[in-house]
């Protein structure tokens, strides 16, 4: 069964790209180019994974991820950070939010399916 993913990324280029990648992989995509209609579509669908840009219009990544990480029935989905900002700091503050892993842009489509694949692999 295909798993399902929600891209949350401003960036229409780079969206796009990440869609196509990860369709021709299978994987079914839900897309949302801000936090608003990220959480919205948090709130009634379920993912395997969302992947969410840092800086976005209305909620940031971070805030999108600590606010599924206080809904019962979905504090357990994995999350996926992309982001430009990748500083020390800024990796550990997603991941103590409550994201299982963190990719600095730029990165190539092949590693983020390769990662992708890690990540829904793992229990």
């Amino acid at each position: 069964m295909a798993k399902k993913v929600l891209l949350a990324e401003d960036e229409e280029v780079l969206r796009m790209l990440v869609v196509d990648t990860l369709e021709d992989e299978g994987y079914l995509i839900d897309e949302a180019s801000d936090g608003e209609e990220a959480l919205q579509l948090i709130l009634e669908n379920n993912y395997d994974l969302i992947i969410l840009d840092y800086m976005m219009p209305v909620y940031t990544g971070l805030e999108i991820i600590e606010k599924v990480r206080q809904l019962p029935d979905k504090k357990h989905v994995k999350m996926m950070m992309l982001s430009a900002k990748s500083q020390k700091t800024d990796q550990e503050t997603v991941l103590e939010a409550g994201a299982n892993y963190f990719m600095s842009k730029p990165f190539s489509p092949l590693e983020l399916v390769n990662k992708i694949e890690e990540i829904l692999s793992e229990n």
